[in-house]
């Protein structure tokens, strides 16, 4: 699904103009854009959360070549779904 059928779907369900639900999905984003750039976690009821995790530095092999090389430590932002929402991808 891309932005554009999520904003048709929600203006739909919810009987409001396309642009303001596409404001409404940019400040979602941004609102938890910067949540998981602060390190905070985002929870959305019934759908999961989004957690930042450090991942360490590490040895990595170039897969052309062989060579061993240094990967640098990096922050990855993680998502475990909720149990309705994985109850609901097996009904």
């Amino acid at each position: 699904m891309k932005i554009a059928d999520l904003v048709d779907h929600i203006a739909t369900t919810t009987d409001t103009s396309k642009t303001d639900t596409r404001k409404v999905l940019d400040a979602l984003i941004e609102a938890m854009t910067t949540a998981a750039r602060a390190g905070d976690e985002i929870t959305l009821p019934n759908f999961g959360k989004f957690k930042v995790k450090e991942v360490a530095a590490r040895e990595g092999r170039n897969p052309a070549t062989g060579a061993t090389i240094q990967i640098a430590a990096s922050r990855k932002l993680a998502f475990t779904p909720a149990k309705a929402l994985k109850d609901s991808l097996n009904d």
